[in-house]
């Protein structure tokens, strides 16, 4: 847990080298025209950020909403709660390089002759972070969820603030696109 609290911080805005991964799920025949506030709320059990990282990512989810038509409120009576949680997770990544070039049969002195070929292969693993966005919205009334965006990415440690705020921005971008859902019908 306490690694999880000094690591976190550290990658969770990082930039990576692979596009970020976003998707959403909502609850089908649910009136999203009826929503037009929320509140922030902490997500139960979940990791804290520390102030900074907290009100960056909150910021970037406030960008979008607005741009959606949803105002923030501090109001207990707010049509919708919001809450993030942020998670890292490890993967193994395989980098092969082939040289293109060896002994073995190929195009040299004849047919059967000897030549450039085959090559020699080299494979190397190393592991990589993946840090995770979670974004829940809550019908206040009802209490239900009523939408959920995710957005993951590989993580680099060594990126400047400005990349990790860039990327972060990105991905809120991205994950409410589809935000409200289509109106089926």
């Amino acid at each position: 847990m306490k690694a999880i609290r000094i690591v976190l911080p550290v990658l969770i805005f990082a930039a990576g080298s692979f596009a970020q991964d976003v998707r959403y799920n909502y609850a089908s025949g649910t009136n999203y025209s009826k929503y037009h506030n929320y509140r922030w709320s902490p997500c139960k059990g979940a990791d804290q950020l520390d102030q900074i990282q907290d009100q960056q990512v909150k910021a970037a989810i406030d960008a979008e909403l607005t741009k959606k038509g949803l105002q923030r409120t501090d109001a207990e009576n707010a049509d919708l709660i919001v809450c993030y949680q942020v998670s890292v997770g490890q993967e193994k990544q395989f980098t092969t390089f082939d040289s293109g070039w060896g002994p073995g049969p190929g195009w040299g002195r004849g047919w059967y002759g000897y030549g450039g070929g085959g090559g020699i292969s080299t494979t190397t693993s190393s592991t990589i972070q993946i840090g995770q966005l979670d974004f829940d919205m809550y019908d206040a009334a009802a209490k239900q969820l009523v939408w959920r965006g995710t957005a993951s990415k590989t993580l680099d440690p060594k990126a400047k603030p400005e990349k990790r705020q860039k990327n972060l921005a990105k991905a809120c971008a991205k994950m409410f696109k589809n935000y409200p859902p289509p109106v089926k019908g």
